[in-house]
């Protein structure tokens, strides 16, 4: 994919944006889906997404792509579903406001994470109040699985997620599983969840010429292979980290 002329909408953290930032970065980080710098790299941390269309959109970064109006139409779409259901899943909602308070709240509370600024009050300590005292009653196996059913079906359908930059689903499956196994995680359900592929792990393009050498030495094993094959360096002569750093160095 070529380059992307970004930010097509003007970004500012909202109240959730850098703890969820943070919590989603070290847990990508222990899975290997982001480098161990990742923390202080700044196309990562940026609000904006990468303009190279080849790194995936941290969710985050979401908003600089959408904008307001398409993230409000999947939440509109999305709980039009859930007042479809069953009374034992829709009287959940309904004892807590109409369709429309729910969509103004998940609204507010996805531009917020997704940098479009701070429009969810209260922070994590509402979206827990909410989810303990509210919804408790859907946080299990059972009401994951339609939840998780219905936003299936809503990313499907939408049209903005069809068109334009692929990168765009993938980031917003990354944000709802990230989300999806901490509700899975603090409520003790088994998280089954399933919206799609996610964003794949974050390749760092690595330029041994632009280093000093205390950061190739910082490189991981598995950074050092790579970047020295795409090169053309046989690394299968090289034993060992610092056999790999010694050749970067020389490069």
């Amino acid at each position: 994919m070529a380059h992307v002329d970004l930010p097509k909408f003007p970004t500012r953290p909202g109240y959730m944006t850098e703890k969820i930032q943070r919590d989603y970065i070290q847990a990508a980080m222990d899975k290997n889906l982001l480098p161990t710098q990742a923390n202080r790299m700044a196309d990562i941390l940026s609000l904006t997404a990468p303009r190279d269309g080849s790194k995936p959109i941290q969710f985050w970064q979401l908003y600089s792509v959408l904008g307001q109006d398409p993230i409000v139409e999947i939440v509109q779409s999305f709980y039009r579903r859930v007042f479809e259901q069953d009374d034992w899943f829709r009287s959940v909602f309904e004892r807590v406001g109409g369709i429309n308070h729910h969509i103004n709240t998940q609204a507010s509370m996805w531009i917020d994470v997704m940098g479009g600024g701070p429009y969810y009050h209260g922070a994590e300590f509402r979206l827990n109040f909410h989810h303990t005292h509210n919804a408790m009653q859907l946080m299990n196996d059972k009401g994951a699985a339609l939840w998780s059913k219905l936003m299936l079906e809503t990313l499907d359908a939408s049209s903005h997620l069809k068109e334009g930059d692929p990168r765009i689903r993938a980031s917003i499956n990354t944000f709802l599983s990230f989300f999806m196994d901490k509700y899975a995680d603090d409520f003790a359900f088994e998280n089954r969840s399933f919206f799609g592929a996610t964003n794949p792990p974050y390749k760092r393009k690595i330029n041994f010429m632009k280093m000093t050498e205390q950061a190739i030495e910082a490189l991981s094993d598995a950074e050092l292979s790579e970047a020295l094959s795409e090169r053309g360096v046989d690394v299968s002569q090289y034993e060992g980290k610092a056999a790999k750093v010694k050749k970067a160095l020389m490069m």
